[in-house]
This record gives structure tokens, sequence and C-alpha cells, in this order.
């Protein structure tokens, strides 16, 4: 039986590792060169201003977009940075690595420009393609439906490719971990490698159900906005960039509501089926480091609750 009452932990796979993340912290557990695993620990930093726009609909899923690139980008070049590294040769990583500070604020912005640059490769190229077949197909509506068929192409292609990459498809591998961790956590199982392992690998709240609602949100917000002249249409796309991200994120959220109720459970089905190449089934390996990551963070998280409690107190 699923316990909607507990607290919705999310994750991200890394190389060779998970990330997991709860309100107060993030902990990244990852498979060493000499089978160990090793943790990094990112405490996640309260700003006011931000906690009051993430209570704000529509504009708190940019908000956490933003957050979690610039997050993400920080577990995973610690991950890429050691997992292929003999522990005896950590002091080489660090001697290679900039100062802390300098380290935290460059990846973050990497994160966030990383996901922007692909955000504006996936929306405006389908747009030039879609135009290429404007002599033939001239109407509105046809040309935004065309423009939504292609970036869903473009998407699976993409992803249907770097899938086939060995290191990918480790990736991937642990994203179906992290998955499978959440649904035994939500059913109440035993956290035990056996009893993740006989969950789905597909989640509800998954990142990937996202990106595929921000294709069909796109095409239904694109319906409303002129298409003609080219330069307004790609305008119109730029601009509307923020607004196909907030109404996606209310649009997961939604879904995640409505998945024990009959009928309207099949709203996030698309993104379940997404997810199909998105996660592989993982080894019994991938699981155990899957599994300590989110202990570890369980642990974490509870220290961080009681410090709090304690400052309250005094």
């Amino acid at each position: 039986m699923k316990n909607t009452n507990k607290p919705a932990y999310g994750g991200q796979a890394v190389v060779e590792g998970v990330m997991f993340g709860g309100k107060h912290q993030t902990v990244t557990a990852i498979r060493r060169k000499d089978q160990s695993i090793e943790y990094f620990y990112l405490p996640r930093k309260t700003r006011p201003v931000l906690q009051t726009l993430k209570k704000i609909p529509f504009l708190r899923g940019i908000i956490a977009i933003v957050e979690a690139s610039g997050n993400g980008a920080q577990h995973l070049t610690f991950s890429t940075d050691r997992y292929d590294v003999d522990p005896s040769d950590d002091g080489k990583i660090q001697e290679e690595k900039m100062s802390k500070t300098t380290l935290v604020l460059s990846v973050a912005a990497l994160g966030v420009l990383s996901f922007i640059f692909s955000k504006f490769i996936f929306t405006l190229v389908p747009v030039f393609l879609a135009a290429l077949f404007k002599p033939i197909l001239p109407g509105d509506t046809v040309q935004i439906l065309i423009e939504g068929l292609f970036k869903l192409i473009l998407l699976l292609s993409y992803i249907y490719f770097i899938s086939m990459t060995p290191l990918i498809k480790r990736v991937f591998q642990y994203h179906g971990a992290e998955h499978k961790v959440i649904n035994a956590y939500e059913h109440n199982l035993d956290l035990t490698v056996e009893n993740v392992q006989s969950m789905s690998r597909l989640h509800y709240r998954c990142g990937s159900s996202f990106i595929l609602f921000t294709v069909v949100v796109g095409v239904i917000i694109y319906m409303f906005v002129a298409v003609d002249p080219l330069w307004v249409r790609i305008l119109n796309r730029i601009a509307l960039i923020p607004v196909v991200l907030g109404v996606s994120f209310e649009v997961l959220q939604l879904t995640n509501k409505m998945r024990n109720i009959p009928v309207l459970k099949w709203l996030g089905y698309p993104g379940l089926w997404l997810q199909l190449l998105t996660t592989k089934e993982p080894s019994n390996d991938q699981v155990e480091v899957a599994l300590a990551s989110f202990k570890e963070l369980l642990k974490v998280e509870k220290q961080s609750v009681d410090t709090i409690e304690k400052e309250k107190i005094v």
C-alpha cells in the first residue's frame, strides 16, 4: 500500500551513482574504482525570496528547474571527477581542482546555461524544420502540429541514440535504480536490494515525463499566438519558453496527484512511456549504490530537522 503522506524525495542519476534530495540536504553515492562507495553532501540553501517564489503556481516550476540544474551539475561533476579514479590518487584530483568557491559558482552556472542552451535548440530547430513544409502545408494549426511532431521526433531520436553509448546506458540503469528505490520507499517496503528490484523502474514524478509534457503543452500554447511571419514565430517561441516550462511543471504535479485515480491516472502514461527509454533495469550492485545514497539522505535529513528543532527551542 502506497503511503501518500510521506515526504516527496527526488533524485538524479549520475555517473556510477545516484543523487537523492530532501527538503534540507542532497546526497550522492557513487561506486569508486575499487568498488567502495563514496558520498558527496550538498545542503540546500534557504533563500527567503526563492522560498516565496516557489509558492507561486507556474513560477515555482521555473525556480525549481534552475535550482535543480545548478545543484545537479555539482553532483554530476563530483561523480565524473572520481568514479574512475583509484582512491589512492585522490590527492591528484584535489591538486587539479579550482578553489571551492570558484568551482561551485562555475559549475552551477554551467548547469543552468547548458539547460537553457538545450531548451533553445529543442525549441527552435523544429520551428525551422516545420517552416520548410509551409509551401505544402501552410495552415497555422498544421504548422504548429508539424512543429510539435518534429520536436517529439528530435527528442526521442536524441534519447535513443545517446542511450546506445555504454556510459549513458549505465547512467540510465542508475536512473532506473533511483526510481525503484523511491517506489519501494513510497510503498512502505523494507529498503533491501530484493524489495527494490521488485519495484517498477518508472515513476510519475520523473523529469523525463516533464520533458515530454513541454512538447504537448507547447503545442497547445502555440495555438494562441501568431505563426507568421517566421521571425515573429521565433520570437514567440523564445518568449514563451518560461510559460511552457511553468505550465508543464504544474501538469507534472497534477498527474502525480492523480496517479491513483482511475481514468485520470492515464494523463501521466505518455511520460511513463518515455521513461522506457530514459531508464534501464539496474543490476543489484547499482541498486546497492542507490540504496546507500537514499539511506544516507534519510540520515542527514533527520539530523538537519533535529538541529532546526533544537535551534527553535534555544
